[in-house]
């Protein structure tokens, strides 16, 4: 049971810290994105240069760093649609008489280029490590990709939970081509498709020797799986499941009130009227 604990935990640990380091970077002010983008390029670099050096092992400690060289790679592509560095050819809202395929098609334009670089970039991954004995980072990255590929066609498509406050200003135009709906017919076939890898991949676990790095291999892919599954559950269920990386935004927040100190002197010179309704405001949010 232990030799599933703590790399189940560890799994957790950087799926939630990732994750929220990209928020809280997508949400400083954009003048700090070029060297944002630059930091997280040399972790990318770095990253697919230790997935070629760990492939070559199959000790226990290679593949917790071939994990989180996956997931580290994977970040990168989260923080440059997430800035607007790579996104698609559409960047503005979808009109509001637009519906069906067309509009789907337009959905798929807001992120192309986006996605053809994480195609890309999985590609180049998979070949850094293809004649290794250590895939575990190459399958991670791909898990993800199908992953969250998946969660974006169930949100295009129509979700309870959008979560669209999340989004970056730049990327507001994003939320108009997501639809709210209480079920749409892609997302039983997503949960049940991957359901199902879960209890393959189980099955296999329970065949190989306790403490090997195939088991820990597959502890890493289940996990993975079951927390994309579970953040598929939580585009439908009524969970607060965005308080999980609440602290990741404060940077905006923080910035929108350092942007209101600024602006009430201002306001203050200009007319003591709307500065009662400014302090009165700023009161309340």
């Amino acid at each position: 049971m232990i030799a599933f604990v703590f790399p189940a935990l560890f799994v957790l640990f950087i799926w939630w810290s990732s994750t929220g380091a990209i928020l809280y970077l997508n949400n400083l002010p954009k003048w700090t994105y070029k060297w944002s983008f630059i930091g997280v390029t040399l972790v990318l670099v770095a990253s697919v240069y230790g997935l070629a050096v760990t492939s070559k092992s199959s000790s226990l400690a290679s593949a917790y760093l071939s994990f989180t060289f996956g997931i580290f790679a994977w970040a990168w592509t989260q923080f440059t649609f997430y800035t607007g560095l790579i996104t698609g050819p559409r960047k503005t809202p979808c009109p509001s008489s637009c519906g069906g395929m067309r509009h789907f098609w337009h959905a798929v334009e807001t992120s192309m280029y986006h996605e053809i670089a994480a195609a890309l970039l999985g590609i180049v991954i998979c070949f850094s490590t293809m004649h290794g004995q250590n895939q575990v980072g190459s399958w991670t990255y791909t898990i993800i990709w199908l992953m969250h590929t998946s969660a974006k066609i169930n949100a295009v498509l129509g979700v309870r939970n959008l979560n669209e406050h999340f989004f970056p200003e730049q990327l507001r135009y994003l939320s108009s081509f997501l639809k709210k709906k209480s079920m749409n017919l892609l997302f039983p076939v997503s949960v049940t498709v991957s359901t199902v890898a879960v209890a393959f991949l189980l099955n296999k676990a329970m065949t190989v020797e306790a403490g090997s790095f195939e088991l820990l291999a597959y502890t890493f892919y289940i996990v993975i799986l079951a927390l994309g599954i579970l953040e598929h559950w939580f585009m439908m269920l009524p969970l607060p499941s965005e308080a999980l990386w609440n602290w990741a935004v404060k940077a905006k927040q923080a910035l929108s009130g350092a942007e209101r100190e600024e602006m009430l002197p201002i306001a203050l010179e200009a007319s003591p009227q709307s500065a009662s309704v400014s302090a009165v405001a700023g009161q309340e949010l």
